[in-house]
């Protein structure tokens, strides 16, 4: 093999079973998912004639493991598929799927055994949301994960020690940029002024990629008897927990409030830049991440592109983004506030072949 290639590896306790897997993340193509495959390697003196099994998960958890409400676990297990691996069922060449699971087997020796599963096109990709600095337990999250034990048989209780698991993740890169730029023009009227107020807020394109900035243009054009002050700016994430109910979550991921005013009887023309990182959201309670491998850093939750065909209440949480702007329209008769809003996609850039996924989470 490839001395540059990483290969990860997992050991149960009692060495009986060891799991090998050439990547983590797994990418949805839209039109299909990577597979998962990989190689578990047995020790038939600690197997003690069990047999072993693997199994690929996918989790909706929304409250900590520990707790339990009238019965009611917080959490739902969206897929599940277990198959057995020792004694092999079929002849290893048949279960050999990729040129990665031949260079292990030819590597790890006979008692190396290839593993393959194959995604539905309908789960959710991997996400979670940011627990607060006190918060202890389990994070409310959509997980994937590998799990190779040994047993009498696949329903028995799974023994800790002779079971091995491996997170992975489900993620999705953006599709090509339309040459669509999104725009809202909207125009708004006021009691005792004979002229409205017309505001248009337009983006650049349809798709940002973490790390980039969004540069959002604004023109404003006060024909009111009104004056226009207070301008502000933001990207706000919007989390739609459609699993168990329909949840809510708005938060404001980047902000610019500035002392820009137009007048009764002027325009304003102007470009602002706003910065959606998960560096300055790193202590937000319920700010939505793409899932993460352990404690390693990752960014802000990917927008969610779901299929028209695929019922939404499957996918756990909907992640999308808006730019919101938003200004104070004072007179004589009081003040008010407009508002005008444009979503936008934010996802992670097509990895180049044999790259893997860079998360981008430091400022410019």
């Amino acid at each position: 093999m490839s001395p540059k290639h990483v290969v990860f590896k997992k050991v149960s306790r009692d060495k009986s079973v060891a799991v090998y897997m050439a990547k983590r993340d797994f990418v949805d193509h839209s039109d299909f998912v990577d597979p998962v495959d990989g190689v578990i390697v047995i020790d038939p003196v600690q197997l003690k004639g069990k047999k072993v099994y693997v199994m690929l998960s996918c989790t909706f958890r929304y409250g900590r493991q520990d707790m339990d409400v009238m019965g009611v676990a917080f959490r739902r297990d969206l897929f599940i598929v277990t198959r057995q691996v020792y004694p092999e069922l079929q002849d290893k060449e048949k279960l050999t799927h990729t040129r990665i699971q031949q260079k292990l087997l030819h590597k790890l020796g006979d008692n190396a055994y290839p593993f393959f599963f194959e995604f539905p096109d309908n789960l959710p990709c991997s996400v979670s949301l940011q627990p607060g600095p006190n918060d202890v337990g389990k994070k409310c999250a959509v997980e994937f994960e590998v799990k190779a034990f040994c047993g009498e048989n696949q329903d028995e209780k799974i023994d800790k020690q002779s079971s091995v698991r491996l997170t992975i993740r489900k993620i999705q890169f953006s599709p090509e940029n339309t040459e669509v730029a999104p725009f809202a023009d909207m125009t708004f009227e006021f009691l005792m002024s004979e002229k409205p107020l017309h505001v248009k807020l337009t983006l650049p394109k349809e798709t940002f990629y973490h790390g980039e900035p969004v540069k959002a243009n604004v023109e404003i054009t006060n024909s009111s008897s009104r004056n226009i002050k207070d301008i502000s700016l933001s990207v706000e994430q919007v989390t739609n927990v459609v699993l168990y109910s329909n949840d809510k979550y708005v938060k404001s991921v980047a902000k610019e409030e500035t002392e820009d005013s137009v007048p009764s009887g002027t325009t304003l023309k102007k470009e602002y830049t706003l910065y959606p990182l998960l560096a300055y959201n790193k202590d937000r309670r319920g700010i939505a991440l793409d899932g993460r491998l352990k404690h390693e850093d990752t960014n802000l939750a990917s927008s969610s592109i779901v299929k028209q065909e695929v019922l939404k209440e499957v996918q756990g949480m909907l992640i999308s983004y808006k730019v919101v702007l938003k200004m104070i329209a004072s007179g004589t008769v009081g003040s008010s506030e407009v508002s005008v809003e444009v979503p936008f996609k934010l996802m992670n850039p097509k990895s180049e072949p044999g790259k893997d996924l860079k998360c981008l989470t430091s400022p410019p």
